[in-house]
């Protein structure tokens, strides 16, 4: 696929995600203003029974694919350091259930949690993902 049309997906799903009606369930609308790292695991952990479920994950799994995306053209265009090394295995699953039990690990910390959520997400794949030295 090209970046092109993946970039148009991510986009559809996004815009797709934040028309759909929301009723009262534990990821709220405001979440998807994604203001911080608590904003993103709300979307990123919703219930698979909660009515918001497939516009949540689908928010989800495009934010992180987005921000990955990004990371990789920083560094490989820009020569800069990478803060995440990822091995062929890895998805955009894994990348989601490696945030969420970070913020799981980390979510009494306030000051981590009110960070921009791109940050807390580059934290967490950073772990699973660690660079060698």
């Amino acid at each position: 696929m090209k970046k092109r049309q993946m970039v148009t997906g991510v986009f559809f799903f996004i815009v797709l995600a934040a028309c759909l009606p929301f009723t009262a369930s534990a990821v709220d609308k405001t979440d998807f203003n994604y203001e911080s790292t608590q904003d993103l695991y709300d979307v990123c952990s919703v219930d698979p029974d909660d009515p918001n479920y497939i516009p949540a994950i689908l928010a989800c799994r495009a934010f992180i694919e987005a921000a990955v995306q990004y990371h990789d053209a920083v560094t490989d265009n820009k020569n800069l350091k990478r803060l995440i090394c990822y091995g062929k295995d890895a998805t955009i699953e894994k990348g989601r259930v490696a945030f969420v039990a970070w913020f799981e690990k980390h979510k009494n910390n306030k000051k981590l949690m009110e960070e921009l959520p791109v940050i807390g997400l580059v934290r967490a794949l950073a772990e699973k993902y660690p660079c060698p030295k």
